[in-house]
């Protein structure tokens, strides 16, 4: 057995192996994505994009025939296929003779406030950055114009969106630059756009957890101010220009994550129905009320315009599952999603190439464990886009 007799020792081999695996994670990316190459949304078929447009694909034929919206890439066997682009400049077009405002383009109208959700847990293995990246793509690509935040130092949303944390984002580049007590740059500067159209990012990395050693020290010397505003005032910054923000928030109930409560407008908090999870989520939920009171009682609004659970891979033909599903809908009825997200291997699969379900390819996987995946993953963040329409005052 191992045996360190320093903590320099120790240190030692915690680095060298970090600095291996960063190495060997940057030469897998070379290979997936060589420097030369950006990742890119794949193409969609014509049914693919009816689908997301909501019209039928002979509708779309008649367009392509027409000579109006763009043109798709034709397939050898005459099939269609259009960017993701392509699908955004159909949905200008088609808003111009739809029959009401919104029926292409569901994003904001006057009056309408900003839709932030806070995405959050503190147990690891919940589904939080699954569910934070294929809710920020598939809003994205229904047409809302969205901003993905990382606030999780770990960067999982950073990586699915090709970007390496400890490589691209060496001289900064996150959140934390904004919403620094010492000198915040604008949030411009840390937002980047990504390969989907409508989707901007702003990536993360561990320079985010400066900001809980920094807070206890602002605190202590009286410039932290109204600390868990932090996030909501950078949101502030760039209020027009977005439908909606995605925050995956970090799996600790610590300054980071109460910012990102202080400024969500919706709270999604994912849960794998397993036991020994519920157990933690009644923690997690009891701790949440005890700060969100602490900050209340500090002059903060913490109003939300929704609170909804989100069953995680679940797997509907497990008993005991199933029984820890009906005891959450019995106890809090319409508060968990009717719409739960399976387990899939085609959605663990997709993770292996540091891509969403929505990126892969549909040959890749047996048509019934794609479309299963799929049907599921829409079910739920089509559920979430009609709380936003919602709490907009639309039915």
């Amino acid at each position: 057995m191992d045996q360190f007799g320093t903590v320099g020792e120790l240190n030692a081999v915690i680095r060298q192996h970090s600095e291996r695996l960063a190495g060997q994670l940057h030469a897998q990316r070379e290979t997936l994505f060589p420097p030369d190459a950006t990742k890119a949304m794949r193409k969609f078929t014509s049914g693919e994009a009816a689908g997301l447009l909501g019209v039928n694909d002979s509708y779309l034929r008649k367009l392509h025939l027409d000579g109006k919206g763009p043109s798709p890439e034709l397939t050898p066997g005459n099939r269609r296929l259009y960017s993701a682009a392509d699908v955004q400049d159909l949905r200008v077009l088609l808003e111009k003779t739809a029959r009401k405002p919104g029926d292409y383009l569901p994003g904001r109208r006057d009056g309408d406030h900003l839709q932030i959700i806070g995405v959050m847990n503190f147990k690891g293995g919940s589904g939080k950055t699954t569910t934070s990246a294929h809710l920020a793509q598939r809003l994205a690509l229904k047409g809302y114009r969205v901003l993905a935040i990382d606030l999780d130092p770990q960067a999982s949303l950073t990586a699915l969106h090709g970007v390496q944390p400890e490589l691209d984002l060496a001289e900064g580049g996150t959140l934390y630059d904004a919403i620094r007590f010492d000198d915040p740059c604008p949030i411009d500067d840390v937002i980047r756009p990504t390969y989907i159209p409508n989707l901007d990012l702003i990536p993360g990395n561990l320079e985010l957890m400066e900001f809980e050693h920094d807070t206890p020290r602002a605190l202590s010397q009286g410039h932290a101010g109204l600390f868990f505003f932090r996030v909501r005032d950078a949101l502030e910054q760039v209020d027009e220009r977005y439908d909606v923000v995605v925050i995956d928030c970090p799996p600790q109930l610590g300054f980071l994550t109460m910012s990102a409560l202080s400024a969500a407008t919706g709270v999604l908090v994912t849960i794998h129905p397993e036991m020994l999870d519920v157990m933690s989520m009644s923690q997690f939920l009891r701790m949440t009320a005890d700060l969100m009171d602490v900050i209340a009682e500090s002059g903060a609004d913490m109003s939300h315009d929704w609170m909804r659970y989100l069953l995680t891979r679940y797997e509907p033909s497990d008993a005991p599952q199933n029984r820890i599903v009906a005891f959450l809908r019995t106890m809090y009825g319409d508060s968990v999603l009717n719409a739960p997200m399976l387990k899939s291997t085609a959605i663990s699969d997709a993770g292996l190439t540091k891509q969403t379900l929505y990126e892969v390819e549909r040959n890749a996987f047996t048509r019934s464990t794609y479309d299963r995946a799929m049907e599921s993953l829409n079910a739920v963040n089509d559920e979430i886009s009609q709380l936003i329409q919602k709490t907009w005052g639309r039915p």
